[in-house]
C-alpha cells in the first residue's frame, strides 16, 4: 500500500479518535449533570450533538473514499473497518449522552429525592463504562491489546450491576410511590450505560481483528 495511502490513514485516525473522545465526553458530562442536578452541563451536552452527527458524516464519507481511491487490502483494510466500527458505536455512545441530559433538563427543576441517582449506583456504573470506552478508544490509538483482554469479565459486572439497579429501583418505587417517574429514567439510564458498556465491547473485537487478523466475540 503507498506511503500517501498510510500517510492519510493516520490523519482520519486521530480524527476518529478525536470523535471517540467527544462522545465518551459527553456520556461523562451528562451523567455528571445527572449527579449534580445542572441543567447548564446537561445542555452543553446536548449542544454537541450536532459537532457529533457532522463529524460521523464527514468520516464516514472519507473511509469510503480511502477505500475507492486506494482498495486497501489485509491489515489495512482491518484498520479501516475497525474505524467504521468506532465511528458508529461513538456516535451511539454520544447520543445516549444527549439522551441522559434530555432527562436532566426535563426532571431538574424537582429536587426531591435528589440523592437517589447515587443511591441507585448510577455514577458507579457509569465510571466502569466510560472507562470500559476508554480503554478500547486507547486500544483503538495503541495497538496495546492488554487494554481490551478483560473487556469480558467487567461487561459481566456492569451486567450485573444494571440487574441490581433496576431490583433496587422497583424497591424504592414500591416503598414511595411519588419516585416512580424518577427513578423509571434512572432505570432507563441504566440500560443506556449497559448499551455504552456493549458498545466498548463491540469496539475492542474489531480492534483485536484489526491487530490480529482473529475474529473474537465479547459476551
Amino acid at each position: 500500500m503507498s506511503e500517501k495511502f498510510h500517510i492519510e490513514m493516520e490523519a482520519t485516525k486521530a480524527r476518529v479518535l478525536e470523535m471517540g473522545y467527544l462522545a465518551v465526553g459527553m456520556l461523562e458530562d451528562a451523567v455528571l449533570a445527572l449527579s449534580e442536578n445542572d441543567p447548564q452541563r446537561a445542555e452543553a451536552v446536548r449542544m454537541r450533538k450536532k459537532e457529533l452527527s457532522d463529524q460521523t458524516n464527514m468520516l464516514e464519507d472519507e473511509m469510503y473514499r480511502l477505500i475507492a481511491l486506494y482498495q486497501p487490502m489485509a491489515k489495512d483494510m482491518r484498520m479501516i473497518a475497525c474505524s467504521l466500527r468506532l465511528i458508529s458505536s461513538s456516535e451511539r455512545i454520544g447520543r445516549y449522552g444527549k439522551d441522559i441530559a434530555n432527562v436532566v433538563l426535563s426532571t431538574y427543576s424537582d429536587r426531591r429525592f435528589d440523592d437517589l441517582v447515587k443511591a441507585l449506583s448510577i455514577p458507579h456504573m457509569a465510571s466502569l463504562v466510560t472507562g470500559m470506552i476508554r480503554d478500547s478508544l486507547k486500544a483503538y490509538e495503541t495497538e496495546d491489546l492488554p487494554l481490551i483482554a478483560h473487556h469480558s469479565a467487567r461487561d459481566d459486572v456492569v451486567d450485573a450491576l444494571r440487574h441490581t439497579i433496576f431490583r433496587d429501583g422497583i424497591t424504592y418505587m414500591m416503598e414511595d410511590p411519588r419516585i416512580i417517574t424518577k427513578c423509571t429514567n434512572y432505570l432507563i439510564i441504566a440500560r443506556y450505560l449497559e448499551r455504552c458498556g456493549d458498545h466498548a465491547c463491540k469496539i475492542a473485537e474489531k480492534v483485536t481483528y484489526m491487530v490480529t487478523g482473529d475474529r473474537i466475540e465479547i459476551r
